[in-house]
């Protein structure tokens, strides 16, 4: 069975390279541009029943930690692993992403679309940060790019 993901993200662009993606990578994927209200948001989230979220922070109509810290509080959907995309890059950003137990927070700033669906991948398959880490030495070492 294909790993679910559902991806929050407000900016088109960002969202249709990361759908197009993760679904020629075999996951199976929805997506928001976070034009709903938070309920029907979380409606769709639980019907999903995602292995993970990708969450961008700075959205237009809401908060993105309130979409996490009203996950976290429900039962059907409080095991989905979350990904923070954002620009945010503040450390109290950050650090109230850590407090709701969120351990992958990347910077749009830092790497691209495609670099952020290899690391996100890595993730999603079950490797450490120190694998991660390893690999993508690896690679540079290597000159090659991981997909």
């Amino acid at each position: 069975m294909a790993k679910r993901i559902f991806i929050i993200e407000d900016d088109e662009n960002i969202l249709y390279g990361l759908q197009d993606r993760f679904t020629s990578d075999g996951y199976e994927v929805e997506i928001s541009s976070a034009d709903e209200d938070l309920d029907f948001l979380i409606t769709r989230i639980k019907k999903n029943r995602p292995n993970f979220l990708i969450l961008d922070i700075l959205l237009p109509k809401m908060d993105g930690l309130e979409i996490i810290k009203t996950m976290k509080g429900d039962e059907d959907i409080s095991e989905a692993q979350v990904l923070i995309f954002t620009d945010l890059s503040d450390e109290d950003g950050k650090t109230r992403s850590s407090d709701l137990g969120i351990n992958h927070y990347f910077l749009k700033s830092e790497m691209d679309v495609n670099e952020f669906v290899d690391r996100a991948e890595i993730i999603m398959e079950g490797e450490t940060e120190d694998e991660v880490e390893r690999l993508e030495e690896d690679a540079e070492e290597d000159d090659i790019v991981l997909e």
